[in-house]
């Protein structure tokens, strides 16, 4: 079995009684804290932190902190536990959602994600494979009325002529 061993830093992190090992870019889901969504929240109690070969635990860490963005509020899975004994008449059920915080992980001791700048000079660096997607249609010209085509002789001539019904009716028969 291969471990995890990602290529930036890292950190063990503690949040409501519970410890996350977090990457920047990831997603983790945490007891409900008291922030706004979009807002940014620091988690200041580092446990571990690694940076390649590089490996700071207890005090070592020092003021590390980890920034995270706040991305939801949402309650998890319903969990329920049941005891019961039998010709006892013990019938206890207890059941409940956790409040919890969804969280995006963007820097790990000041050493954040990559920007947009460097994520387009990575991606003009290389070439591309495959086929080259089709550029956009262009919008054609709307259609000219086909009225304003037509001479104007035509258009008198037709109009002093009566219009012909577009529905032939039976004739009646009389007797």
């Amino acid at each position: 079995m291969t471990s995890r061993r990602p290529l930036g830093p890292s950190a063990v992190v503690v949040s409501g009684g519970k410890q996350y090992r977090v990457v920047p870019g990831d997603r983790i889901l945490v007891d409900r804290l008291a922030a706004e969504l979009g807002s940014s929240v620091k988690l200041g109690r580092v446990l571990l932190f690694s940076n390649g070969d590089d490996l700071k635990v207890g005090q070592q860490v020092g003021d590390l902190d980890v920034d995270a963005k706040v991305l939801a509020h949402r309650r998890g899975p319903r969990i329920e536990s049941l005891r019961y004994k039998s010709k006892k008449r013990v019938r206890v059920h207890h059941g409940g959602r956790a409040h919890l915080t969804a969280l995006e992980i963007i820097a790990v001791g000041g050493v954040g994600l990559a920007t947009e700048e460097e994520e387009e000079v990575k991606e003009t660096a290389k070439p591309k494979r495959g086929r080259a997607k089709a550029e956009p249609k262009k919008k054609a010209a709307p259609k000219a009325k086909a009225e304003a085509a037509e001479p104007a002789d035509v258009d008198e001539a037709q109009s002093d002529e009566p219009k012909k019904p577009t529905r032939r009716r039976a004739k009646k028969e009389t007797e």
